[in-house]
């Protein structure tokens, strides 16, 4: 079931999918250039459920700029995808996971 975002006046402690609210972002870096934003979903897919996955593309080309976003709203699996997936080798690359850090 897909999440969805609790009502703007709803309190915290009575929404019941409160998981559903706290989607761990993580920024993934090292990717390869050839990148898809289906391939990089699927790399996080096999770990737990993605709600999105984005690869960050210069502007004016069109272009990876190697690196990319994603959003898991279990943080369990999100945990087990940074320590399975950081240092793994896709593409002739070691991709770097952390979570992201606020704005």
């Amino acid at each position: 079931m897909a999440c969805l975002p609790a009502p703007r006046n709803a309190r915290i402690d009575a929404w019941p999918d409160l998981h559903c609210l706290l989607l761990m972002n993580l920024y993934v870096s090292n990717l390869p250039y050839t990148m898809t934003d289906e391939e990089f979903q699927g790399v996080f897919a096999a770990h737990g459920q993605v709600s999105t996955a984005r690869v960050v593309k210069d502007r004016e080309t069109g272009r990876s700029r190697g690196f990319g976003f994603v959003e898991m709203p279990v943080e369990s699996e999100a945990l087990t995808a940074i320590n399975t997936i950081n240092g793994m080798d896709v593409g002739g690359r070691p991709l770097r996971v952390v979570e992201a850090r606020p704005k």
